[in-house]
């Protein structure tokens, strides 16, 4: 069994969509971001950064993963899907994983903030983080291009990146006129474990998640 903390944000629906995926059995424990749990000292023992996700996978003595890339490399490796076997094919997806870490999260995650949540505008800055969420959507559409998945099959790499591509609008970051980009987010939404994952936990006003691992959902 393994206990996910997290809370209903792209980083924490990379590890729900996973664990999903694989059909592995996790208990889901929520955290209240607002309330700043996140920086009481029983979680910064597990991530001193304060950050979710986290995971601890009890199978494995307690093992404790934080940091969102690092979680879906120890759920691939675990379970030896959603990442290819050979080196090749194996640097091809940590390519594209580095990049939604190092580049879509950090760069849509400033335009959502000076978008929604700054307390003065900015117009500099929120044409700047615009503007290179942007060119960040135009590089993966040249890549799906002549690419079904982001790393031949259907991997953690999908998955990344997706989670924070999908709530492009919330970052008022359009997606017009980028064709293979909209197929392939049609292509990862229309897939069973996505629609599962990114309801854990579930949005507000929604019953609780019957997910198909038997995820048990826990406020803590």
């Amino acid at each position: 069994m393994i206990d996910l903390y997290t809370s209903p944000t792209p980083n924490g629906w990379k590890v729900a969509i996973a664990l999903e995926e694989l059909e592995l059995p996790y208990e889901t424990h929520v955290l209240n971001l607002g309330e700043g749990k996140q920086h009481q000292d029983w979680f910064k023992k597990m991530n001193p950064n304060s950050r979710i996700p986290v995971i601890v996978d009890r199978g494995a003595g307690d093992l404790t993963i934080f940091e969102s890339g690092a979680i879906l490399f120890y759920l691939a490796e675990k379970t030896g899907r959603l990442m290819p076997k050979d080196m090749k094919g194996r640097m091809a997806v940590m390519q594209w994983l580095m990049f939604q870490m190092s580049a879509i999260g950090p760069m849509q995650g400033q335009a959502v903030s000076f978008e929604r949540y700054f307390p003065e505008d900015v117009p500099a800055a929120r044409s700047r983080y615009h503007n290179e969420t942007r060119r960040l959507y135009e590089v993966l559409d040249g890549h799906l291009a002549n690419n079904e998945w982001l790393a031949g099959d259907y991997s953690i790499a999908d998955i990344a990146n997706w989670s924070w591509l999908r709530s492009h609008k919330w970052a008022r970051v359009p997606t017009d006129g980028l064709l293979h980009l909209e197929r392939w987010m049609a292509a990862m939404a229309a897939r069973p474990g996505c629609q599962r994952g990114v309801e854990v936990p579930p949005s507000p006003g929604k019953a609780e998640l019957v997910a198909k691992g038997g995820a048990k959902i826990v406020t803590t």
